[in-house]
């Protein structure tokens, strides 16, 4: 078959991996929650709400390249770290977070062990070492978090196991 091409046309642009594999990842884990029995929360008191934690995921995977701005909250003006999180978790759950990540980090909340998260988690870090938490992300699954990184940077998807998010890993909190 062949394609015309006319003056001034343009060829529509490739599909960018990154996108292409966060469709795949979003729709893997639609797939996965209509497979799924009856919430875990029947079972365990401490499982997270996989509803609310699959609307928190949706909406967290959806801001990916948001420009990373501080004390930002919004979609339209960028996100910090806790700007990102309360945003996800208000849009998407109508859970209320408080906004920084020290306050965060305190939050009345089980404590869940690194092996034990699950979608919908929140993870903490202390990068620059110490006790307190400085930066925080939502877990999305498959040893992956969603966060707004640093300024100059966009809202992105990292691996907890690569050495930097490794070695500042604070723990984890279940809110939902």
């Amino acid at each position: 078959m062949r394609v015309a091409h006319y003056p001034g046309a343009r060829s529509p642009a490739p599909v960018p991996r990154a996108l292409a594999l966060l469709f795949l990842l979003c729709l893997l884990l639609l797939l996965a929650a209509c497979a799924s029995g009856p919430s875990p929360r029947a079972s365990h008191p401490h499982a997270p709400d996989s509803v609310a934690a699959n609307g928190v995921l949706m909406r967290a995977l959806g801001l990916v390249g948001t420009p990373y701005r501080y004390g930002g909250n919004t979609p339209e003006g960028g996100f910090d770290c806790s700007g990102l999180v309360q945003f996800v978790f208000r849009d998407s759950a109508g859970v209320r977070l408080p906004r920084s990540t020290r306050e965060l980090a305190a939050i009345d909340a089980p404590k869940v062990d690194r092996d034990e998260l699950q979608p919908g988690d929140l993870v903490l870090f202390h990068p620059g070492g110490g006790d307190t938490a400085t930066h925080i992300g939502i877990y999305v699954g498959e040893g992956r978090f969603v966060h707004a990184p640093s300024t100059g940077g966009t809202v992105r998807l990292d691996l907890l196991d690569s050495a930097y998010w490794r070695a500042a890993y604070a723990g984890g909190r279940r809110v939902l």
